[in-house]
């Protein structure tokens, strides 16, 4: 189970992750990520709407991702230690209902490893264009 702080609770926040969030699509569900400059937590919202099931199929989907977004959590905290916190929301698509726990795991641990993947590359990128006294090389 996640922590409340590890959850997003407000809905301004589910909309700025969708919005200007990465987003990465998988076969069962699109996790939309961003980097949150307000916080410092990782935090997971889940949306899963009535396309997937009806209630029972919905929230085992719904208890099947929060544990996969569990299990990913320390690898995130680690690499969000010292700058900004994470914010992950992950939409379930229909197809999610059919397929196993292990499957789902491996999407959120995927898209998790595509963020950590591109943020480091650019930041590093970022940080060799520009030089100590502030110009940028050609």
């Amino acid at each position: 189970m996640l922590a409340k702080p590890h959850r997003i609770t407000r809905g301004a926040d589910y909309r700025a992750t969708v919005r200007r969030g990465a987003r990465f699509t998988g076969a069962n569900t699109v996790a939309y990520v961003r980097l949150n400059r307000d916080s410092d937590v990782v935090r997971f919202g889940f949306i899963v709407s009535k396309s997937v099931g009806n209630a029972v199929v919905r929230n085992r989907v719904r208890r099947r991702l929060k544990a996969a977004a569990y299990e990913v959590l320390p690898r995130l905290q680690s690499s969000a230690a010292a700058g900004p916190g994470i914010d992950i929301v992950i939409r379930a698509l229909p197809a999610s209902a059919q397929v196993r726990w292990a499957t789902l795991h491996e999407e959120v641990s995927g898209a998790a490893d595509r963020f950590l993947r591109r943020h480091t590359t650019s930041s590093r990128e970022t940080r060799r264009s520009v030089t100590t006294e502030g110009n940028v090389r050609p």
